[in-house]
């Protein structure tokens, strides 16, 4: 654009001076021949305002030359401007662009942060071990417990309480100290979505505390591996059923959380015979359960193992049969001194160490359960009934059959009294025939004197509070009883007003001491303190007192009554 402009300028230039030139030469041939311009004067004047002219066409053209270089001066200038403004935009946008990048290379080496803080979150405490696609969790601990008792009940970490001795005895002037594992555990999960509405799942959990007959504690300590639980559960989360088969806490046993296995509410106690009051059994059973209204009602029932323990021998001349022995491939523990049938028929009693056996119920034991739990006030409230119907059997001398129903009613409550710091618990049942669903396993049934079975009427219950005053540390106080009425007016086989108690007062006496237990009850304290708890699993240090009383009813020579004292410590590792 200069350039031309110069080449204008040039071309202009050219034109006045061939314009004077021109005029010049002109002049000189009027010089020539001045006598020819006298008469040539109008020429001349013409001439020189034709200059005039041309020359202010000149300057005009220089005025608007000079503009258009002012224009294009200014046209560079702002080109000069947008120039600078769009690089100084580039270097933002380059800026720009690098700050986005560092962001988002921060933003993608955060995700597997934030991922593992979000699996964190959902992550369960325990983790699983995958097998084409089923979940395996495993469980369990090692404990090494310490047990102290005031009297003696030669007994490991499960206390007899049916079995403190009056003073007759002399077992009960001698301390007890041991130190047992039995208790220690092993356990595992497995589960398998099937699809998002179809679970199927097994569970196993096992200890050290079963006794074959042969079995003792003098060396080898050969105990069996015990089943505590084991049972498959099919659920279906859409339709709300779900059916459990196998070995179970029973459904009368209080759950904390619905009716869903692996949530009973269990006394924190370390003496693995609980509290007295305490009411559950584990056995084999059916249960089905369908939950309601957005998992805030169940209904469940269960079919049950049946099993009777009896209250006192049933005569002899009745010639009654309730058990079978262990001879017949049959074994339920210790259930009393019964033995089967010898020749005629008659009940035989057996010197030394009672038979195994197995009562002969012929039906399964019933139970039916409500449950329903709600937040109220911000704390969370779980509450449950259930009503249990059970059938006993005997055959009689004459060959006759003997059906005997009972029925019972119980429940439970579970409450967060302070959410985060106490929480408490109450249940029990009260009915015929319930003596073996309570801790203290009283018995279930007596026998009349003509050898007919009588269902004892008997009433359970225990309260607990637990406490967590910090997070590594729990404190809890428990306390239960189980109280039996006298079957058959106190006239049969147990709590009879003929009872023979004489001997029950005096140490080593040889007199008789039926001492048929009337009431057991219990008040028990202990803490559970964590000590670790990381990826390596979780250490915990208990120590628990217990102060048991037992009351016989009243026969000939009194009612009497015996106590214990009991320490237990408690170290356990849980590695998983």
């Amino acid at each position: 654009m200069h350039t031309k402009t110069t080449l204008f300028r040039g071309a202009a230039v050219g034109a006045l001076i061939a314009v004077a030139t021109s005029v010049a030469a002109q002049a000189a041939d009027s010089h020539h021949a001045h006598k020819r311009i006298v008469h040539k004067k109008t020429i001349h004047t013409a001439a020189s305002s034709e200059l005039t002219t041309l020359r202010d066409e000149l300057h005009a053209l220089q005025a608007r030359l000079d503009a258009k270089d002012q224009a294009e001066a200014a046209t560079q200038a702002q080109i000069q401007q947008a120039q600078a403004v769009a690089t100084a935009a580039q270097q933002q946008v380059q800026t720009a662009q690098a700050q986005d990048a560092d962001a988002t290379a921060a933003i993608i080496q955060s995700i597997p942060t934030a991922v593992a803080a979000e699996i964190d979150k959902v992550k369960p405490k325990t983790d699983g071990i995958y097998v084409k696609g089923v979940k395996i969790t495993p469980g369990g601990f090692i404990e090494a417990a310490g047990i102290y008792r005031q009297h003696n009940l030669a007994a490991d970490i499960s206390s007899p309480f049916n079995s403190i001795p009056f003073a007759q005895s002399r077992q009960g002037h001698a301390e007890e100290f041991r130190e047992t594992a039995r208790q220690s555990r092993l356990s595992g999960l497995a589960e398998g979505q099937v699809n998002p509405d179809l679970k199927l799942s097994m569970y196993g959990e096992f200890d050290f505390q079963a006794a074959a007959q042969t079995a003792n504690s003098n060396q080898s300590n050969s105990y069996n591996l015990r089943i505590r639980n084991l049972y498959g559960t099919v659920d279906w989360a859409d339709e709300g059923w779900h059916i459990l088969a196998g070995q179970n806490w029973s459904l009368a046993t209080m759950n904390s959380k619905g009716i869903s296995p692996r949530n009973e509410v269990i006394p924190p106690s370390i003496d693995a015979q609980y509290v007295a009051g305490f009411v559950w059994t584990r056995q084999p059973q059916l249960r089905v359960t369908k939950d309601l209204f957005n998992k805030s009602l169940w209904l469940a029932v269960s079919a049950e193992n049946p099993q009777t323990t009896f209250g006192g021998s049933a005569p002899a001349a009745a010639n009654v049969i309730t058990t079978i022995n262990n001879g017949s491939g049959f074994f339920g523990g210790d259930t009393g001194t019964l033995s089967t049938t010898s020749t005629g028929g008659a009940v035989t009693a057996v010197s030394g160490v009672a038979p195994a056996t197995q009562s002969i119920n012929h039906i399964p034991d019933l139970i039916g359960k409500v449950a329903t739990e709600q937040d109220v006030m911000g704390r969370h409230v779980h509450g449950e009934v259930f009503g249990m119907y059970r059938s006993f059997y005997e055959q009689l001398g004459n060959l006759k059959s003997n059906n005997l129903s009972a029925g019972s009613v119980g429940g439970g409550l579970t409450a967060q009294a302070i959410p985060g710091w106490l929480d408490v618990q109450l249940s029990g049942v009260t009915g015929k025939g319930v003596g073996r669903y309570a801790t203290a396993g009283l018995p279930d049934v007596a026998f009349t004197p003509s050898g007919k079975i009588t269902a004892i009427e008997e009433t359970a219950a225990m309260f607990g509070v637990t406490g967590h005053p910090t997070k590594d540390l729990d404190i809890y106080v428990f306390g239960g009883e189980e109280h039996d009425d006298r079957p058959d007016g106190g006239k049969g086989s147990y709590g009879a007003f003929t009872a023979v108690n004489t001997g029950c007062d005096v140490e080593a006496s040889t007199l008789t001491c039926t001492g048929n237990t009337r009431m057991l009850s219990e008040l028990t304290a202990g803490l559970w303190q964590k000590m670790y708890s990381g990826p390596w699993g979780q250490v915990r240090l208990g120590l628990q007192w217990s102060y048991i009383d037992r009351e016989a009813f009243g026969g000939v020579g009194g009612a009497p009554t015996a106590h214990d004292n009991m320490l237990f410590t408690s170290f356990r590792y849980y590695p998983f």
